[in-house]
């Protein structure tokens, strides 16, 4: 039987241990890549999106434009109207 004081087994040992470490660097380093290869995916997508609803919001603030003069027009034709019908001059 092969006891721990041999030089073979420490060497065996250290040879596993550094196979060990080496594996855990080449997962975490490719584990990292793909993590931020993903996360820039993910912020291009962002980007993407946030375009995309800068867009949709100067369509819809154009629309509220539309509206506003609308209901200024509408506010002085009413007011018109008014002064009509009521005889009060102006």
């Amino acid at each position: 039987m092969i006891e721990l004081n041999e030089p073979q087994v420490w060497t065996l040992i250290g040879v596993f241990a550094a196979s060990t470490f080496a594996l855990m660097g080449v997962v975490t380093g490719t584990f990292t890549r793909v993590l931020r290869a993903e996360i820039g995916g993910v912020n291009a997508r962002i980007d993407g999106l946030r375009g995309e609803m800068a867009a949709r919001f100067e369509r819809v603030d154009e629309q509220f434009r539309r509206v506003d003069d609308r209901l200024d027009h509408l506010d002085r034709d009413v007011q018109a109207v008014a002064r009509k019908v009521f005889d009060r001059p102006e």
